[in-house]
């Protein structure tokens, strides 16, 4: 993480505890998943990379300077061009309304940020996310923190010992980033999903 946009350095943060999504035990409304399954969103991945890290570093209420610097932003840009990080785009009416990027590495997906400029727009994106990761034959999701909001999901906090432990059997095997992220294309996975929480 960078200390400022508009700073060079970049710091590294190891926490000694871990927020960490589960695949198999995601957590999502059935008010979501309707959302998810109308069709009222168009979903899709690796097609705005850069757009999507630059709202995720867009200044909010809330939050108005960012870990997501330039420098950083031109490093993540050239992992997604040598098709490591990834981002999930959510349009309506053609128009970017949410999504999230982050980096995939073995069975792992590091989940760096997320945005939304439209109600449920970056939860749809995430629950596209955790169908994909799923199909993928991806074992970890790793969302850094454990916020109210993510805890929402089902997100856990497990200790430092315990993430390597899931990380180095999450590297240890092959995954694969799905080709599309279309309703049709995950919808046994949506499905699933929504089965979680009947």
């Amino acid at each position: 993480m960078a200390p400022a946009r508009d700073s060079d350095a970049i710091e590294w943060y190891s926490p000694q505890h871990r927020g960490v999504l589960p695949l198999d035990d995601f957590h999502a409304s059935r008010k979501l998943m309707r959302t998810v399954l109308g069709g009222r969103f168009e979903v899709s991945a690796d097609t705005s990379f850069c757009e999507v890290m630059n709202a995720c570093a867009a200044p909010a209420h809330g939050r108005e300077d960012t870990w997501i610097s330039t420098r950083l932003t031109g490093l993540y840009v050239a992992l997604h061009d040598m098709g490591y990080a990834h981002s999930v785009e959510v349009r309506h009416d053609g128009k970017l309304v949410g999504g999230l990027y982050g980096v995939a590495l073995g069975g792992a997906f590091f989940g760096e940020s997320m945005f939304s400029h439209m109600t449920d727009a970056s939860k749809v994106a995430l629950v596209h996310l955790v169908a994909g990761l799923r199909q993928g034959g991806f074992s970890l999701l790793d969302a850094q923190y454990r916020t109210d909001h993510l805890a929402r999901f089902g997100c856990r906090e497990i200790s430092a010992g315990a993430y390597h432990d899931r990380l180095a059997e999450a590297l240890s095997h092959y995954s694969h980033w799905p080709d599309s992220f279309s309703l049709d294309a995950l919808g046994e996975e949506l499905r699933a999903v929504r089965a979680v929480r009947a």
